[in-house]
């Protein structure tokens, strides 16, 4: 069984109902084992736009790294995902940050994602749901952790995901 950990992110239309429909989605092909709370963010690089709401979720399946790059953006495409603006407004984002210990390098797939450590969007919610998972990788979420200033950063606690 392969541990992967996911970053989902949305800011358009319903967005709590968008990570709800997204989790429900995976549970359909993968077993979930956790998800975090909900956290509101200010938008990151194109900052013309509402502000996100993000989880992570920790799931376990069969299926290869490239595979579940391939599942995610299928959810995306299900959703209604719209690739216009980089780093633009979505209806929703899925991103694998982890993929067991491995360090992944292909044309399409990047693992461990390679801004996770730069946003505390997807640190504060990964250390979250990783409390009994133990790599290189979480451990260097764990120490960027402590050093963000949450305040400063734009992250707030918006409720437990349901």
């Amino acid at each position: 069984m392969n541990d992967v950990f996911l970053s989902i992110g949305t800011n358009i239309g319903e967005r709590e109902a968008n990570l709800q429909q997204a989790v429900q989605l995976l549970q359909a092909q993968v077993e979930v084992v956790k998800v975090s709370s909900i956290y509101e963010t200010a938008p990151v690089g194109y900052t013309d736009q509402p502000s996100f709401l993000n989880i992570a979720v920790h799931v376990r399946t069969t299926r290869s790294a490239t595979e579940m790059l391939a599942l995610c953006q299928a959810i995306e495409n299900e959703l209604g995902r719209v690739r216009d603006i980089r780093w633009g407004p979505r209806i929703i984002d899925l991103d694998i940050l982890l993929f067991n210990q491995e360090i992944i390098a292909t044309e399409h797939l990047l693992v461990p994602h390679p801004r996770m450590y730069e946003r505390a969007f997807v640190v504060v919610p990964l250390v979250e749901i990783s409390e009994s998972f133990e790599s290189e990788q979480m451990a260097l979420a764990r120490d960027t952790l402590d050093k963000l200033d949450l305040q400063q950063e734009g992250i707030i606690l918006w409720g437990k995901f349901e």
